[in-house]
């Protein structure tokens, strides 16, 4: 008989804990949670047990990446959730970025996604589940925030295309798109005050929203009325008025620390 698992990137913490414990739920015999933190993924094995599956990689690596294609092929196995939460981004100026973090942000956020999208589809049946956290950042370009919001654009085209192809399988992809969440990645203060993130939502109800939409057969899921009203004002106001308003909202508290 073979192994039911899922497999979850950036796993060790926010969003990615949050789904490794919905999993233990689910009936998978396996979670094979992917992070690059070690130290991380020991805690994150001491605290949920045996069930979880620690495995330390780094996904810009290209031959670590391919590692885990080889481990899926040593065993039989069903994979019935493939949770892609790994990601980067930075906030900031087109002039802020080195070559090395704007190769290893298109490199986790796009290359690595697809990659261990192909490789684990070819392990998926009927009924299984990719979800893909994206962003709300995707409805529309964002100054200072541009590479990061536009590869989550590539992450939400590719999973919703996705979701549409694999659709005679009996599979679906889902693509997540969260607004402001509260994760150690946010800032919380500039300048000794505290930023105030409209609709700022806690990871727990973005992992639960997720796998609920997922469960439903959703193609995208939006799990808070702010982000739901971004959704909306992105498809009636033109795209330069968006991105005044955004800049409006973030100039005191974002664009002063970049």
């Amino acid at each position: 008989m073979k192994k039911r698992i899922s497999i979850i990137t950036g796993a060790a913490g926010g969003i990615g804990k949050e789904f490794t414990k919905l999993m233990l739920l689910e009936k998978v015999d396996e979670i094979w949670a992917i992070d690059k933190n070690e130290k991380r993924l020991m805690d994150l094995h001491s605290e949920f047990g045996d069930k979880v599956v620690a495995i330390s990689k780094d996904l810009t690596n290209s031959s670590e990446l391919r590692a885990i294609g080889e481990m899926l092929e040593e065993e039989k196995l069903v994979i019935v959730y493939f949770v892609n939460n790994a990601g980067v981004g930075k906030m900031g100026s087109y002039a802020d970025f080195s070559v090395d973090e704007l190769e290893r942000t298109i490199s986790i956020n796009c290359n690595a996604f697809v990659v261990l999208c192909s490789l684990c589809i070819s392990y998926m049946e009927r009924g299984s589940k990719i979800i893909n956290v994206s962003s709300s950042g995707s409805f529309q370009p964002l100054p200072y925030a541009g590479l990061y919001t536009a590869t989550k654009v590539f992450e939400r085209y590719y999973s919703r295309a996705l979701n549409v192809e694999l659709n005679e399988v009996g599979i679906t992809a889902t693509a997540v798109c969260p607004a402001w969440v509260d994760t150690d990645l946010l800032p919380k203060e500039v300048n000794g005050k505290k930023i105030k993130y409209p609709g700022l939502v806690s990871p727990k109800k973005v992992a639960e929203t997720a796998l609920m939409d997922a469960k439903r057969g959703k193609d995208m899921s939006v799990c808070s009325m702010y982000a739901k009203f971004q959704h909306f004002m992105t498809k009636v106001l033109p795209q330069k008025v968006s991105m005044n308003v955004w800049l409006n909202n973030v100039k005191k508290n974002i664009i002063q620390k970049v």
